[in-house]
């Protein structure tokens, strides 16, 4: 891999009173850094012969140097590392204020690099005409490429402006003047444009234009005859490679890579006789293509060709032998079905990459027969069926990746011995069977083993437990293993990922992890494990990600747990409250257990993802300040109260889900403030957990001016995950996007370093489009809010099952991203506003079982919707319901005429009710009363029957 050369052609020499020409009135953190860095050596060195040792300057004392300073006896007090306090006016200390570089005569070399200068550094620039050689690199944040500002140093030789973010149209012809330029690197940059104007730089030998968006042909370069190193990689530029390059006699480093050139070699090429360097890789060739005019090139040393066209088709079949030997073969992507003739010649391969090919049969495992230096053999995503390593062969093999073959045979029973100073393999997603090789243990140098998506089963030996003590990732997710996992005596001292997931695990989690204290990542999800989690688990301080979902651990959950950045515990049967001490992780999935109590407030607080889905949890939701968090999801509890109005900060929320719990109230219409994303604000870049890398195996292959061409294996503690969400009536999981570097990174992998950019990329997932607000299922009443027709990139709103009783607001229309709208089974009332037509994206849209009415609106997507989503509203009328407008108003009309018949029926007969009620009583109590006057049998015998049920109910009552 192709990593930038920070070394330069020529000697740089520092300069004194840089904080000038920066732009500071004051001296740089550099110079401030280095100057009490003095004050700490002068301190020791005074302890030992003064009692005490300041530095002062005396008015008698001669002018210094900037940074000079004399030892006397006072104080350091002005000496801090406040950085208000102008280093300049410390005791001791005078700066040399140049106001013009034109002093400097003699200056010849100037390098400022990495000093974050400002557009204000030129017209000091423009006054060193004597310069040479000039070093600008990884300062100028933005703006236009300052080319005029050069055209007076006539003398200068070597300029530098590479990783300045500098933009727009490059006019190279300014250069025309600069007859003595010998280097130029603009690299790192975002100039465009043509590269024509070049050809009036005949002494040019160093070239470096790579990653900008430079387009249009690159025959320009073919009249500087003096160039040495050209890189043009990483720009646009297109078409066939032209013949004219063949005359760069004195050519030795080639690369042409990232770009989207066709067609096939030239046979020009073979021409460069002094070419050592030539790469390939990244471009759109799509037909035959050979490699016959390399077979001349003598000095070739690294070779690397692929294509993002799967028509490519790379010539396998030599017509005779090359002459170049080969450090570096590298043939990926280039729809190879055998293996390229011209490797069986080479001797001195120390890398070959054949990866992501139509390779089958066994692997060229001959290769470490034919190369005793070979270090890396990558030989992934091919279509090999079988695997028979060498049995005669001991090799010093250091990388091998035979990863996604789908072989489906047992494993190599011989690669431990055959191999045995590896210190990365991965042989994944291959449907290996059989159990974990004992011989395995004998690898004492491996530190990076991936076995993940085989069909392997049974224990892990104990040879291996005890003898891989180098072992920093072991990946054995989705295999069969089983048994109980690392047992006392476990010697993996060194590990830092560990991820068997997927498994067949049993019992308890094991003491055997107690050795691996530099734990990182612990990935121990859908097994079968049992207990509680021990409380030694807190002792790895380094722990970033623990994954113990979909086991069936119980009991309650360790505070400390808390501090951990990444937490799955889902699917397991967790109880009891939720810890509320202090939190420090930012992502917790806890749904799918049985916790009861309230939720802590002190869990909302700082977490960028909180999952407590389905559980038991009770009580309202806590008033909190949280303007981090991008996924509260409270789902299936017992939640009671109102909406809280401080869900209305939740300034970063993506996805809001309080479904499936009792909360009552209405809805806030501060709602609409909660997400300045939602409403078309700025989005940021969001990483979801922490993301580290892990350097494991580094070797340099090939050096020049501008290029190291290395290979670096990187492994990563990444976690991907997924988050279910209810959009369209159905569940489905969204993933996000992931940190990756270069092209050659993918999921689950390695992260295979190309260290020319070394700078971290983004690509996004579903999840990171996704934008959703679920509040169905509850007992939410009232309106709903107009304003929530402002949170235009919603693209999911679930408001069913409620009591909202008010009409469908038209702000709705400005839902303009909106795929599934659910406002079934509540009171609204009203016409559906037309306004909704004009919804593009929405899929689906319910608003059964409400009392609207009026004319279904058409046209768009409303014409894709069936009756069910307007069934039970009886009022509603036109396709797709089975009811004309002409029926709907008579019977709109029946029932209001009729409706106040039935009203005024009802009115009379309560009126009857009312009067016949009381003129009963009162005709009762007065025939009592009357007849309790006269003394006859039948009166004595009720004051009988009155006095026998008083007396027995004084006995019970006493």
């Amino acid at each position: 891999m192709k990593s930038h050369n920070d070394g330069s052609l020529y000697n740089a020499v520092a300069v004194g009173g840089v904080h000038q020409i920066h732009g500071y009135k004051s001296c740089i953190l550099k110079e401030r850094k280095a100057l009490l860095e003095l004050k700490d050596y002068l301190i020791s060195k005074s302890s030992e012969s003064l009692v005490g040792s300041v530095l002062k300057a005396r008015p008698e004392e001669p002018d210094l140097e900037y940074g000079e300073a004399i030892p006397v006896l006072s104080n350091y007090e002005t000496w801090t590392n406040d950085k208000k306090s102008d280093c300049c006016r410390w005791n001791g200390i005078k700066c040399n204020r140049y106001k013009s570089l034109r002093r400097l005569r003699n200056l010849e070399i100037l390098d400022v690099s990495w000093n974050d200068l400002s557009n204000s550094i030129f017209p000091f620039l423009n006054a060193a005409t004597s310069l040479t050689t000039l070093f600008l690199r990884g300062n100028f944040r933005d703006g236009p490429f300052p080319i005029k500002e050069f055209s007076h140093l006539k003398k200068l030789k070597a300029l530098d402006l590479s990783l300045n973010n500098f933009s727009g149209s490059m006019e190279l012809q300014e250069l025309r003047n600069l007859k003595n330029f010998e280097l130029l690197n603009l690299s790192g940059n975002r100039l465009h444009g043509f590269i024509s104007e070049l050809t009036n730089l005949p002494k040019l030998e160093l070239l470096n234009l790579a990653r900008n968006n430079f387009s249009g042909p690159i025959t320009a370069v073919c009249e500087m005859r003096n160039l040495r190193e050209l890189d043009l990689s990483e720009n646009h530029f297109v078409g066939q490679l032209p013949l004219c390059l063949g005359s760069l006699k004195k050519l030795r480093v080639l690369d042409l890579s990232s770009n989207q050139f066709s067609g096939n070699l030239p046979s020009g090429f073979s021409s460069l006789e002094s070419l050592e360097y030539l790469s390939l890789l990244n471009n759109n060739f799509s037909s035959l293509f050979s490699l016959n005019p390399l077979t001349n090139l003598t000095n070739l040393k690294v070779f690397k060709v692929s294509s993002t066209s799967d028509k490519v088709q790379v010539e396998s079949e030599g017509n005779s032998e090359p002459k170049f030997q080969l450090r570096v073969a590298v043939l990926r992507s280039c729809s190879l079905e055998k293996i390229p003739s011209f490797l069986v010649y080479q001797k001195n391969l120390r890398l070959v990459d054949l990866s992501s090919n139509r390779l089958s049969g066994n692997p060229p495992t001959w290769l470490l027969l034919n190369h005793t230096e070979l270090e890396v053999l990558l030989l992934q995503k091919n279509s090999f069926t079988i695997f028979q390593m060498p049995t005669v062969v001991v090799h010093n093999l250091q990388v091998f990746d035979f990863s996604s073959n789908n072989i489906g045979v047992m494993f190599p029973h011989n690669i431990s011995h055959a191999l045995p100073n590896l210190v990365h393999l991965n042989a994944s997603s291959n449907w290996f069977q059989g159990n974990f090789l004992s011989s395995m243990g004998e690898m004492k140098s491996i530190t990076f083993l991936d076995l993940s998506y085989n069909n392997l089963s049974g224990k892990l030996p104990r040879s291996f437990l005890k003898g891989c003590f180098q072992l920093k990732y072991l990946k054995l997710s989705h295999n069969k293993f089983s048994g109980h996992f690392l047992p006392r005596g476990t010697q993996f001292f060194s590990l830092d990922v560990l991820r068997i997931d997927d498994n067949l695990f049993t019992g308890k989690i094991g003491v055997g992890l107690l050795s691996s204290t530099d734990l990182s990542m612990l990935d121990m999800s859908h097994n079968c494990f049992t207990g509680a989690i021990p409380s030694w688990i807190s002792k790895f301080s380094y722990l970033e990600f623990l994954l113990l979902s979909n086991n069936f651990l119980e009991g309650s959950i360790p505070p400390s747990l808390l501090l951990i950045e990444f937490l799955d515990l889902s699917g397991n049967l967790f109880s009891g409250a939720l810890p509320s001490s202090q939190v420090q992780g930012r992502i917790f999935f806890l749904n799918n257990n049985n916790f009861t109590g309230s939720v802590p407030d002190t869990l909302l607080e700082g977490v960028q993802i909180l999952d407590l889905r389905n559980n038991k949890l009770s009580g309202s939701i806590p008033e909190f300040v949280n303007s981090e968090i991008n996924f509260l999801l409270l789902r299936g509890n017992n939640l009671t109260g109102s909406i809280p109005r401080q869900l209305c900060e939740l300034s970063n929320i993506r996805l809001l889900d309080l479904s499936d719990n009792k909360l009552s109230g209405s809805i806030p219409s501060c709602l609409y403030n909660t997400s300045v994303v939602l409403r078309g604000g700025k989005e940021d870049r969001i990483t979801y957990g922490p993301s580290s890398q892990t350097l494991s195996f580094n070797s340099e292959y090939y050096r020049s001016t501008f290029l190291v061409e290395e290979f670096q294996v990187y492994f990563a503690a990444f976690q991907e995950f997924e988050i279910k969400f209810a959009t369209k009536q159905r569940y489905d999981s969204y993933c996000p996007g992931e940190s990756w570097y270069s092209d050659s990174y993918s999921p689950d992998e390695p992260w295979l370093i190309d260290s020319g950019t070394n700078t971290s990329q983004f690509r996004r997932g579903v999840l990171d489009y996704m934008y959703g607000m679920d509040l169905s299922n509850n007992e939410l009443s009232g309106f709903i809010p107009t304003e929530l027709g402002g949170l235009w990139k919603l693209r999911s709103l679930n408001l069913s099952h409620n009591f909202l009783s008010s009409s469908i607001p038209s702000s709705f229309s400005n839902l303009k991203d909106i795929e599934s709208l659910d406002l079934s089974y509540n009171k609204l009332h009203g016409s559906i506003p037309q306004q909704l037509t004009s919804l593009f994206s929405l899929a689906v849209f319910d608003v059964s079982y409400n009392n609207l009415s009026g004319i279904v609106p058409q046209g768009r997507q409303f014409n894709t919707f069936d009756n069910n989503s307007y069934i039970g509203n009886p009022l509603l009328c036109g396709l797709p319901t089975n009811i004309s407008c002409d029926q709907a108003n008579e019977r709109s009309e029946e029932e209001d005429s009729g409706g106040g018949v039935e009203e005024n029926e009802a009115d009379m007969d309560r009126v009857v009710f009312y009067y016949g009620t009381a003129s009963v009583y009162m005709t009762t109590l007065v025939c009592i009363l009357v007849l309790m006057c006269f003394d006859c049998p039948w009166r004595r015998a009720w004051l009988r029957i009155v006095d026998a049920f008083i007396a027995s109910a004084k006995h019970m009552l006493f």
